[in-house]
């Protein structure tokens, strides 16, 4: 995943916000929904940016989608920040 994508879905406050939910276990859009002060569509739109950026994961289960975090991503991240600290060799 490209990292222009991976940052730009970290820029946003509500996307931030999203993933430390997240984090905590396993949602489905309107529980995420119910968290803020804006409409659904906003918060479907945010979530496909995190999909795209492969941040998150979602699973139908019966007529619920759940969304969850993709932590692998992160590891992406966490790489690039100690090679930029020259703490690690680019792969």
């Amino acid at each position: 995943m490209s990292l222009n994508v991976i940052f730009k879905a970290l820029s946003d406050p509500i996307r931030r916000k999203i993933l430390m939910m997240l984090k905590e276990h396993d949602m489905t859009a309107g529980e995420i929904a119910e968290k803020f002060d804006i409409t659904k569509p906003s918060i479907s739109h945010h979530l496909n940016i995190l999909k795209q950026a492969g941040m998150v994961l979602d699973e139908r289960k019966g007529q619920n989608i759940y969304y969850s975090i993709n932590t692998s991503v992160f590891e992406d991240v966490v790489s690039f920040g100690l090679e930029l600290l020259g703490k690690q060799k680019k792969l």
